[in-house]
């Protein structure tokens, strides 16, 4: 959930490491560190609060040296403070080392260690493994490199990790299991380490993605070299990367979210771009062609997901029953492990993840792989865990997303999963040809309807100034629009700490209508569709209590234009592609009211944007 980086070659490492965690920010953390190895001496900086903290302290001292290591962390062991923040030393010094993730039987390597005269200055486990990988090296006599894959044999939990080593100014040592770290190869024994690609990009576009259980060791002179946990050699396999610098800066929009907002239109004809063939009629996704039986004689599918990821697998379990005739259950893969989860050799697992790297969903994966279960993944990062970790699946094309608060990756992750269930459809016959020509040419039309959502942000702004003071607030909506109101609502809380809820509109009257009052606005998805009468009743009902209506309609509506105190517009679209386009105003209303209020959107508090610990 946190930052790394580092850094080994001819250049000053001070510039890299925190290029590369301003980088990294949009993870977020609630300290930042990094140490530098210089002569033989480590020059070492951290404390709690922004990577600006950070630069401040270190401008006042030296920060010299071509070899270093930089984290911004995000509490789990011990409060955010100067002490806690990474890096942490071993016991003699000659060790630093960085960690993302969660060491679950610290406590018990804590005690062993404590036995044996160690003592300890923080309250994390990070400096109980940097003991540990110490204890491990004195004791065998073997080199570093081998004392740490011992160690992490013997570490239960999820770690990435990077350890520079006083003694030795020409290697940098890092490992990963559960928590995603990417190497960038340089040129002449150059090498970056990170979180993900956004530090490397600026530097090299050659990388290698670490597996699990993998141990690296970057040599000034020897160069890259791979052992897994179990002393197996691996040969490190360079990729390209496709991401570009433009992608991961903000463009001249005032935060990485409304630039995100405003990207798509982009995104989402990216998404569907090489799949959707309107000429020959065929939705072509490999995912599906390629494993046919596993799609056509499925006896179920589950859809396990996180947050707003969450929200796109409801809107997919929608579109699944209704055009391939499957039955889907949507599971918070938080939970889905933790109840012994009946799965099936013929279900088929739909995992849905922005980053690629959701330890939760990860966990749901691997237990339906356990059970015979064919797992497709859907995400937006190319080389992610996830995406190596199912059978198949498809990538959302979104680009980089950087705000924490996802937006572009919902529109996208449901236009992806749409295709999907209509190839899906087409491959079971359960979908008559005419009707699939006709919601492909309406998919093929989203994003131009999209830009037309867009040009409603000035009268979003209006309406946002009129509740940003608001303390609660209720959406709701039917059908396809109910996952819609709970993104909705979402977003809201993310960004803005108003507390925000989800209904089915139907479901008001069974509890929550008893919040209504004058104070109360309450959001209404109330596009002209099969439940349109039924959610124009459920605005009557608020209005006769005096809540405060904002709805979202179709252009030209009249009947809630008269019931309504606010009403923003959006273009007609199937009811299955309503999702898409309505929730752009709620995330338009949302982003309005939270800087209105003088939140950052781009780094809400305690939120980050991988969460990569369960």
């Amino acid at each position: 959930m946190c930052g790394i980086v580092g850094y080994i070659g001819s250049k000053e490492a001070y510039p890299i490491l925190i290029k590369g965690l301003q980088r990294l920010e949009y993870r977020g953390y609630d300290s930042a560190g990094v140490a530098m190895l210089h002569q033989g001496s480590f020059n070492m900086y951290k404390c709690k609060g922004k990577v600006a903290n950070l630069e401040s302290l270190v401008a006042q001292n030296s920060s010299i040296g071509d070899m270093g290591i930089g984290h911004t962390r995000w509490a789990t062991h011990g409060a955010p403070n100067d002490v806690n923040a990474h890096p942490h030393s071993s016991g003699d010094g000659n060790l630093v080392l960085i960690h993302n993730g969660i060491i679950e039987n610290y406590a018990t390597l804590k005690e062993a260690l404590t036995a044996q005269g160690h003592t300890f200055t923080s309250d994390t486990d990070t400096e109980v493994l940097t003991h540990f990988i110490e204890d491990v090296y004195a004791k065998t006599g073997l080199s570093l490199f081998e004392s740490v894959r011992l160690a992490l044999a013997e570490v239960v939990g999820a770690y990435a990790i990077v350890l520079m080593d006083k003694r030795n100014p020409n290697q940098l040592i890092c490992a990963k299991k559960s928590s995603p770290l990417v190497i960038g190869v340089g040129e002449h024994g150059e090498f970056f380490i990170a979180s993900d690609a956004t530090p490397i990009i600026e530097y090299t576009k050659n990388v290698v993605y670490l597996d699990d259980e993998e141990v690296a060791l970057l040599d000034r002179n020897e160069g890259l070299k791979i052992v897994t946990i179990q002393n197996q050699i691996k040969v490190p396999y360079i990729q390209a990367l496709e991401m570009k610098l433009e992608a991961i800066e903000k463009g001249g929009y005032d935060s990485f979210m409304l630039k995100e907002i405003h990207e798509q239109p982009r995104s989402i004809r990216d998404s569907i771009r090489g799949r959707l063939n309107l000429t020959l009629g065929a939705v072509r996704m490999s995912g599906v062609d390629e494993h046919e039986e596993k799609w056509t004689k499925a006896s179920r599918i589950l859809i396990v997901a996180c947050g707003t990821s969450w929200h796109a697998g409801l809107v997919a379990e929608y579109l699944f029953e209704e055009f391939a005739r499957i039955p889907v259950e949507v599971e918070y893969a938080s939970e889905f492990r933790y109840r012994d989860p009946i799965i099936f050799p013929t279900d088929v697992v739909i995992a849905i993840s922005q980053s690629g790297e959701t330890a939760d969903t990860l966990a749901a994966i691997e237990l339906a792989k356990e059970r015979g279960a064919f797992i497709f993944g859907v995400c937006n990062v190319v080389g992610s865990t996830i995406s190596r970790a199912t059978h198949s699946g498809a990538y959302t094309h979104a680009g980089p997303e950087i705000g924490v608060a996802s937006t572009k990756a919902f529109t996208a992750q449901v236009s992806v999963l749409y295709l999907l269930a209509l190839a899906v459809a087409e491959k079971r016959g359960t979908i008559a040809k005419d009707r699939l020509h006709r919601l492909m040419a309406e998919l093929n039309s989203v994003p131009n309807k999209i830009e037309e959502v867009l040009q409603t942000n000035e009268q979003v702004k209006h309406i946002a100034e009129m509740y940003k003071g608001s303390r609660n607030a209720l959406y709701l909506g039917r059908g396809y629009s109910f996952p819609v109101a709970l993104e909705g609502a979402l977003k809201l809380k993310e960004i803005s700490y108003i507390h925000a809820e989800g209904y089915p509109a139907a479901e008001m009257k069974h509890g929550p209508i008893a919040l209504i009052d004058e104070e109360m606005p309450v959001i209404v998805i109330a596009t002209q569709g099969a439940s349109y009468e039924k959610v124009v009743s459920n605005i009557q009902e608020v209005k006769a209590r005096k809540g405060k209506i904002i709805a979202i309609v179709n252009t030209g509506d009249k009947t809630v234009r008269e019931l309504a105190d606010y009403t923003i517009e959006i273009p007609k679209t199937d009811d299955s592609l309503v999702p898409i386009v309505s929730v752009v105003p709620l995330q338009l209303l949302s982003y309005h009211i939270a800087v209105m209020r003088g939140c950052n959107v781009d780094q809400p508090r305690n939120l980050a944007k991988s969460v990569t610990v369960e």
